[in-house]
């Protein structure tokens, strides 16, 4: 048994036993944190012989192309579970032709885990952002927003835009507008692994990266690091993930309901015109429920340590701001108006 283990062990889990034992771990430590045997991991600190052996080519079957996806489906609803079933549903709308046992039997290892205690990472005032982009409508008018969330205060921002896909010169626009809606510029601005933002991941070594270029260069302007989560790791960027599920279930549910109830299609401009009311008078007003506090309260000492306003003015382009004209909106002002007032 423990030689077949040996034979499974993959390049990268040999460099991993022999730099763990160097920094001093035990072997029982080594043994729990790669899954495998301490047998396994005393044979090979002991045979030198066994780096010879290179992993199994692995058997492919019908569910590999789509485990990062279901990894990521199952991160996003934790603590909760989505149901072997809907995730089928969801993966065979994709492209998935096999049955659901081996969906189960492949889920069964993370569902254990799921009661598993969760870690919080918590960052400093002013040290880190997190922004993302969430779907709100696919398809022919397809609707998405940037959400912007700082790691200490939670405070957080969002823009509607109307774009079938990811690109940077959206993230750009709205980075530039988070910014200036909490009044400075983090340390650290974390991102998924988006075309929007790197080229290719470790392009030049472990943890270099190629950017985008005009991403890049906004950062470069504005005094901030971009920073990339691990792949199919939602919970490295979980605070504005958590906060995707809120504007969803607090915002844009009861939103689309009154719009349709009033025969209005919800377009960028109509989010907008509600979204910046409701993040003042309810998402950042409210007591956030990890840090107990009111997150507009908590951004104030972000705000004394981030890059100061004169410089960012200074890094970004003169914007005028002007009044959103009545002949671009669909019905009269006083249905926005009564809008405004359900969606509070």
């Amino acid at each position: 048994m423990t030689a077949f283990w040996l034979l499974m062990l993959t390049q990268e889990q040999a460099v991993e036993i022999r730099v763990m034992a160097r920094r001093g771990e035990s072997v029982r430590a080594i043994a729990k944190q790669l899954e495998c045997s301490r047998n396994t991991v005393r044979r090979y600190l002991r045979d030198e012989g066994a780096r010879r052996y290179g992993p199994r080519e692995p058997r492919t079957c019908k569910l590999d192309e789509f485990k990062p996806y279901l990894r990521e489906r199952v991160e996003q609803a934790r603590p909760r579970w989505i149901p072997a079933t809907v995730l089928l549903r969801e993966i065979r709308e994709r492209g998935y032709a096999g049955g659901i046992s081996q969906l189960k039997a492949w889920l069964a290892p993370l569902k254990k885990s799921e009661l598993e205690p969760l870690v919080r990472f918590e960052t400093p005032p002013g040290k880190q952002m997190q922004a993302d982009f969430t779907y709100v409508r696919r398809g022919r008018n397809p609707l998405l927003a940037l959400v912007a969330t700082m790691g200490y205060s939670r405070a957080s921002f969002v823009k509607f835009v109307e774009c079938s896909g990811e690109n940077v010169a959206t993230l750009c626009a709205g980075l530039r507008e988070a910014f200036d809606y909490f009044g400075g510029v983090p340390e650290h601005v974390l991102f998924d692994n988006t075309k929007a933002v790197v080229i290719e991941r470790d392009a030049y070594g472990e943890g270099l990266h190629r950017w985008n270029s005009e991403l890049r260069e906004l950062a470069q302007a504005c005094g901030f690091t971009p920073r990339l989560c691990r792949p199919y790791r939602a919970k490295t960027k979980g605070k504005v993930e958590r906060f995707n599920s809120y504007l969803k279930g607090s915002f844009l549910v009861p939103l689309l309901a009154t719009v349709q109830a009033s025969g209005l299609r919800l377009d960028a401009n109509l989010a907008n015109l509600h979204v910046r009311r409701w993040l003042d008078e309810v998402a950042n007003a409210r007591v956030h429920a990890t840090t107990k506090a009111v997150p507009a309260k908590r951004l104030a000492e972000e705000r004394a340590v981030m890059l100061s306003a004169p410089a960012l003015k200074a890094a970004a382009p003169t914007r005028q701001r002007v009044a959103l004209p009545v002949e671009s909106l669909q019905h009269p002002l006083s249905v926005y108006d009564t809008l405004l007032e359900v969606v509070r």
